[in-house]
């Protein structure tokens, strides 16, 4: 949800560049907030709060609230059930969503979502950007998300590193060790490897981004590492809040690790990305902004493409496990550690 939320407010500013003074909101769940918060091209938010999503009549009750404030339009980047029913309620005249063989029932304008991207903007911008036809005359290319800190964010992130006996003027890798499930985490040996290789290569530090849940681990994929290399974590560093990991992240080298959330706003952050793929993601709609050099990144099918021929997405989910198993290291360390080259002069 968090790399959608944070994807999706791109429209915001594409639809300011052109309608300077429309009022301008953004439904969104409400632990997503931190990544949008400060957005100068959001009017306001409507939260959908787990005690909404968990009641019949809260959910009517955030729909009545939804009608009162009499849109003119709609852009429904889901087009599922619930946000099917806040569009019905909004008694907008323009509808915008994906097209799917209900929608027609639902919006006035509905888009087939493509399958090959025409930029390195990826997929997942380029199929939002499109759904901005009926209300701008000028649709840019590609737009990239962006994160808003304050200064006093980013300052008090820095005090937490130089007080933590980080050196900010040596490399300083934020990895991304755990994906948002299972099926979304590389195998934390082969994890492992990698966070040695960092540091064999840059002798840089490492920072782990996982919360206290998490903890077990994060923690076995710290012991998967060589005795040198832990020398170089700093395994209790870590973002208390989803506010202060973006704080922390600004000031890091670059992130490297499992696709997901934590590439994303470190793309919006400007801070370089290494990320791996789970074999069932599609890696076009999310490889976003890349260019082989500041944003790597690789998937099973870079290496092994024949895993992947006549393959359903169901399948390759059931099969995450082995085949996330195959993805070896080897296949990529050439390019990461190029990667690593090229971004060492990205510190903060």
């Amino acid at each position: 949800m968090i790399g959608d939320v944070l994807t999706t407010s791109i429209l915001f500013e594409a639809l300011k560049a052109e309608h300077p003074d429309a009022e301008l909101h953004y439904v969104i769940n409400s632990h997503t907030f931190p990544v949008v918060e400060n957005n100068p091209f959001i009017d306001q938010f409507l939260f959908i709060t787990p005690e909404i999503e968990d009641s019949k009549s809260k959910f009517l009750t955030f729909l009545k609230a939804i009608k009162k404030e009499k849109y003119d339009a709609v852009i429904d980047v889901y087009s599922k059930f619930s946000s099917n029913l806040i569009t019905k309620f909004s008694g907008a005249k323009i509808k915008i969503s994906k097209k799917k063989w209900y929608t027609s029932h639902y919006y006035t304008h509905t888009f087939i979502e493509a399958k090959t991207p025409k930029t390195n903007a990826g997929l997942a911008v380029e199929n939002r950007l499109q759904m901005l036809q009926p209300l701008c005359e000028i649709i840019p290319q590609r737009i990239k998300p962006k994160v808003y800190l304050k200064p006093q964010e980013i300052e008090n992130a820095k005090l937490l590193l130089t007080r933590s006996k980080i050196n900010l003027e040596q490399p300083l890798y934020m990895i991304s060790v755990l994906g948002s499930g299972d099926n979304k985490t590389y195998p934390l040996s082969h994890m492992a490897d990698i966070i040695d290789a960092i540091v064999e290569e840059t002798n840089g530090q490492i920072l782990f981004n996982y919360i206290p849940k998490q903890a077990h681990e994060a923690k076995t994929v710290y012991n998967f590492c060589k005795a040198e290399t832990k020398q170089h974590i700093y395994f209790d560093v870590f973002g208390k809040s989803l506010r202060e990991f973006l704080a922390i992240t600004h000031h890091c080298t670059a992130l490297i690790g499992n696709e997901g959330g934590a590439v994303n706003m470190a793309k919006a952050l400007d801070v370089p990305t290494f990320t791996i793929f789970s074999p069932w993601i599609l890696k076009e709609a999310w490889s976003m902004f890349e260019d082989n050099k500041k944003n790597v990144s690789v998937h099973l099918k870079d290496f092994q493409p024949d895993l992947f021929i006549d393959k359903k997405t169901k399948v390759l989910k059931s099969n995450q496990k082995s085949l996330y198993e195959q993805l070896s290291p080897h296949y990529f360390m050439d390019q990461l550690i190029v990667f690593l080259n090229n971004n060492i002069s990205s510190i903060s």
